[in-house]
């Protein structure tokens, strides 16, 4: 179900604004600037081709931004990834100093068939963060329970030759009003929800998987463009064998079949059509050689802390591929 945007609207304001509210908290309140944007993911054969693109959910957003979580996986931050306190200069910025949980926190089990990987390490590890800082939110956020403060993409490889996987980790926050204390809450950052956009079910068609935020953000996906045959993508297609046959893999639900040089072509190429004027980010990521730019970000991305207290042997929550 598409939800409509104002909630999102309402959260950069009062976020924004919640330090001008009150004079005796002002001291103590805390603002989160936004990123939006798009991610695309196309799985070709033998590599991963990745894009974000930036889509402002208001003037002063952040763009989405990029980090690499260890060798094989890379995230993709939305949402509330940027915190500025008032007193300190320096923003809270959740793409750096980021530390992987070596051990899995008995306090966040997983609901039954709900969280599959021990990627649930670097969720509860991004939990961690936000704790303290969406803490220190007082004031009545008008938003709904089921929209995520921040959204994490996460694209790249498993280990024990699983293969590609994308996934969504969300945060939700919940709000109680503290009676005694006037207009006061209390506000607290819910454990992640992890949802798999790849690999499909067994016998499900291979395609690009996208995922935006806000969830109902305007605009054309790159998969509406290509089954829609817009004019522009048949041009490109028509005028470049290469870019025919990865549109033939795509359309045919087999594109992890399609060349990884042929394929990064073509989204670099296509790119443009969806993101407009909009700024976009482009990469390519294999099992070998981690992942490249073609498009950088205007800043380095900067690489995760490894733990090197994780045993090798750590128990994994990741489904076992179907033969």
């Amino acid at each position: 179900m598409r939800h409509s945007c104002a909630p999102f609207c309402l959260l950069i304001f009062y976020l924004v604004a919640a330090s001008s509210c009150c004079a005796q908290d002002r001291e103590d309140e805390i603002v989160a600037n936004l990123a939006g944007g798009q991610v695309i993911v196309h799985v070709a054969k033998d590599a991963i081709v990745f894009a974000a693109i930036d889509h402002p959910v208001e003037r002063n957003s952040i763009p989405p931004r990029v980090l690499a979580l260890d060798s094989t996986h890379i995230a993709v931050l939305f949402g509330a990834s940027e915190w500025r306190i008032p007193s300190d200069p320096k923003p809270v910025r959740l793409d750096r100093n980021f530390q992987r949980i070596a051990a899995k926190d008995p306090r966040y089990q997983s609901a039954p068939g709900e969280a599959e990987p021990d990627l649930e390490t670097i969720g509860i590890a991004f939990l961690e963060k936000l704790r303290p800082l969406v803490g220190q939110l007082h004031h009545k956020l008008d938003f709904s329970p089921d929209e995520p403060i921040l959204q994490v993409v996460i694209i790249g490889y498993a280990p024990n030759d699983y293969g590609p996987e994308v996934w969504v980790t969300e945060y939700r926050i919940e709000q109680e009003q503290i009676a005694t204390r006037g207009d006061y809450w209390q506000t607290r950052i819910l454990r992640p929800r992890f949802t798999q956009l790849y690999p499909p079910e067994k016998h499900a068609p291979r395609t690009i998987v996208e995922s935006r935020y806000p969830p109902d953000a305007k605009g054309s996906t790159l998969t509406e463009l290509i089954q829609g045959n817009d004019p522009r993508i048949t041009h490109l297609g028509s005028s470049e064998p290469r870019f025919a046959k990865v549109l033939e893999d795509i359309n045919r639900g087999q594109a992890q079949k399609a060349p990884p040089v042929d394929s990064a072509d073509f989204m670099r190429a296509v790119l443009p059509l969806v993101a407009g004027d909009a700024s976009f980010v482009l990469g390519t990521m294999d099992e070998r050689r981690g992942f490249e730019w073609m498009v950088p970000p205007d800043e380095p991305v900067e690489k995760a802390q490894e733990d090197k207290d994780r045993p090798r042997d750590a128990p994994t929550l990741r489904r076992k591929p179907k033969p």
